[in-house]
């Protein structure tokens, strides 16, 4: 194929994305006022427990066999890879642009985390669908794309709500004092909280922890610091239940370290669901197919999952009028996330790709080759905001960097997608 017809290709979603983005920020105008804070909140309520799940779900369990997942094995390792290179990109960025500590975690993350939602799920389907494009059947190439990409975007949520999550968590300054806030999740940059666990499941976990100890016998101080290898040999039920009482500790300080609730996001969970559907064929047989008895819960969960590309697309767009009107982050840290982001990653994610193509990681299968590629390339996931609301630190940082990020993504993710396409096809 001609470059310029690949480059007309991979024009065509970027500009369609643009497109929605920029009625999503006509509507948070304050003279329109469409989505506007509250109706932003509303809905991304809606997308957040709703369209996502449907959409990754359903996904995941029409195109995912048990025999398929195993050729799928090296994305975890790609989308990993993106995240540890980037986060070590990142941290080079902030010490030689000497960064202010408190920022540190929003830049170390946005170079870390891509956009692997949204984005993917507009670019992908309309490249297939171009007449041009290198990827054959137009329908094989959809189906098999949007599975692709709802593995990449569930996957790459997992990763968020973990590694960038605590990332920012370590330079962000949380109390003890502050479990129900964190216990708390937003959607979007704009300073407004979307409730995901209210203060009575907070209240109730912690009544929980506490009676589950009712009925231990606590040592006190100086008890605490008897040394156990004088205990007696007869004594070593005793001794059995220091040890499991100490194991409890490290396990409780381990999961509040992690925060297992904050990755177990309504996504994740529908990811299993969607992946036991399509793995265990019995399950598979009664849901999916045109002669399946239950296919309506299959053909409902892909209706509800077509909304979700135009509402979050807009909610990034609406998100994006926060940055038009805070200019706190310096010049020179805009462009060394754009140069680790635009530059150095898909750089680096070329190599890598063709070299796990060489070695038999990774097949010949060209769209699952670009899937991979186009990984690097992708501007921040809009998580982030999330997660700086969460601790309230670098909340109009992150608009800023989001707006300048998304902007010059028109450019570089259609010459990005020219050249995958061109070295794939």
């Amino acid at each position: 194929m001609a470059f310029i017809d690949l480059f007309v290709v991979a024009l065509i979603p970027v500009l369609k994305t643009l497109l929605i983005t920029a009625v999503g920020l006509l509507l948070a105008v304050n003279r329109v006022n469409i989505l506007g804070d509250a109706a932003r909140h509303h809905l991304n309520n809606v997308v957040f427990y709703v369209f996502i799940p449907a959409l990754v779900g359903g996904s995941l369990a029409d195109t995912v066999t048990a025999s398929s997942i195993v050729s799928l094995w090296f994305m975890p390792v790609n989308i990993l890879l993106t995240f540890i290179i980037g986060s070590a990109l990142g941290w080079v960025l902030v010490k030689i642009t000497r960064t202010p500590e408190h920022l540190h975690g929003l830049v170390i993350g946005s170079c870390a985390a891509g956009n692997l939602g949204n984005l993917l799920l507009i670019i992908v389907p309309a490249v297939c669908e171009e007449s041009n494009s290198p990827f054959g059947d137009t329908l094989t190439c959809s189906t098999n794309g949007q599975g692709l990409v709802s593995l990449s975007m569930a996957i790459g949520s997992v990763y968020i709500w973990t590694y960038v999550y605590n990332i920012i968590r370590a330079y962000g300054d949380v109390s003890g004092k502050d479990i129900a806030k964190v216990s708390t999740i937003s959607i979007d940059c704009s300073g407004k909280t979307l409730d995901m666990f209210n203060e009575n499941y907070t209240e109730a976990l912690i009544q929980s922890r506490r009676s589950s100890f009712e009925d231990c016998e606590v040592p006190d101080d100086e008890s605490a610091q008897v040394d156990e290898s004088n205990i007696p040999f007869e004594d070593d039920e005793r001794k059995k239940v220091t040890v499991l009482m100490k194991m409890r500790q490290h396990f409780d300080t381990f999961v509040d370290k992690i925060n297992l609730k904050m990755w177990l996001t309504p996504s994740t969970i529908a990811t299993i669901v969607g992946l036991l559907i399509g793995v265990i064929s019995p399950i598979r047989k009664l849901m999916i197919g045109d002669n399946a008895p239950l296919r309506v819960i299959d053909s409902s969960a892909n209706l509800l999952g077509q909304a979700t590309v135009p509402a979050m697309t807009l909610i990034v767009g609406a998100n994006l009028l926060n940055g038009l009107k805070r200019s706190d982050v310096g010049l020179w840290l805009i462009v060394g996330i754009l140069v680790v982001r635009y530059v150095a990653l898909p750089i680096l994610g070329i190599g890598i790709v063709k070299a796990a193509h060489h070695i038999g990681f990774v097949g010949s299968d060209p769209l699952y080759q670009f899937v991979l590629m186009i990984q690097y390339s992708l501007p921040p996931a809009m998580a982030i905001g999330t997660i700086t609301q969460l601790f309230e630190v670098g909340e109009s940082e992150c608009s800023v960097i989001m707006l300048w990020t998304y902007v010059v993504a028109a450019v570089s993710l259609t010459l990005w997608t020219t050249l995958f396409m061109w070295l794939v096809s």
